[in-house]
């Protein structure tokens, strides 16, 4: 039994977790999960009581459909993949591996929903099954598809760059206000081609079309291509300058 009263939150002690727990539904707008998101991953920022709350979230996830196991999916996923832990440093994936290898599972399972179409929890999914795999970065950075927009500084001068891929265009900008009036520089992106796509890029690519998310698998398209510096001109690439920014 997990003594819920020596662990704690973003809030203190984790007494109260128990009852938030088993007092969630399926409906994402039930406000026990705000509750739960604001104490086990309170702006990115996980606890003891966050990674103690792990197998509980695995098993809400594995009593409940493919379409009811979003929030604890994402929940579980955000926590993973979280690599702000002021205090402590403990690996979920090595110490709870074996519900790893079922909220991967279960996880694929919620991706195929068709009631996901034009839903951004599908990029949360897909950022959870990231973060139950291990890869870096993505688990907890992936959610720039929804924002359509990545900032990152240019390796070659440092200048900060807005990559830009959705309703505003498909471009780099220094202008942090590019939404608001078109005055400064806007350089086209370079997409990369899915037929040229390899590793993480071509399995996200071809996922997202598998799943009838074709409007992720075009944003992919320029997530994982290139772009030119709207101050110095040097092309880079934008998934290498997202890792760099993020990685450890």
């Amino acid at each position: 039994m997990t003594d819920w009263s020596s662990l704690h939150h973003a809030y203190g002690t984790a007494e109260d977790i128990p009852g938030l727990l088993s007092g969630v539904s399926p409906n994402p707008d039930a406000p026990q999960w705000d509750d739960l998101w604001s104490r086990l991953c309170h702006q990115g920022t996980v606890y003891s009581a966050s990674y103690a709350a792990l197998p509980v979230l695995t098993r809400m996830a594995r009593q409940w459909s493919p379409s009811d196991r979003r929030m604890p999916l994402c929940l579980a996923g955000a926590i993973v993949a979280s690599t702000d832990q002021p205090y402590g440093d403990e690996d979920p994936r090595a110490t709870y591996a074996r519900e790893m290898s079922d909220l991967v599972k279960l996880t694929e399972e919620a991706l195929q929903d068709p009631g996901l179409a034009d839903d951004p929890t599908y990029v949360h999914l897909l950022a959870a099954l990231l973060s139950f795999e291990g890869v870096e970065v993505w688990g907890e950075w992936l959610d720039g598809l929804n924002d359509e927009e990545y900032e990152v500084p240019c390796p070659a001068c440092g200048s900060e760059n807005f990559i830009v891929f959705g309703q505003y265009g498909h471009f780099s900008t220094t202008d942090s206000m590019y939404m608001k009036h078109a005055t400064a520089r806007r350089v086209p992106l370079r997409p990369q081609t899915p037929s040229s796509m390899d590793g993480l890029a071509r399995r996200l690519h071809t996922r997202a079309e598998a799943d009838g998310q074709s409007d992720i698998a075009h944003k992919l398209c320029y997530v994982f291509g290139h772009a030119q510096c709207a101050h110095c001109d040097a092309v880079f690439s934008v998934d290498e300058a997202i890792v760099a920014r993020w990685g450890s």
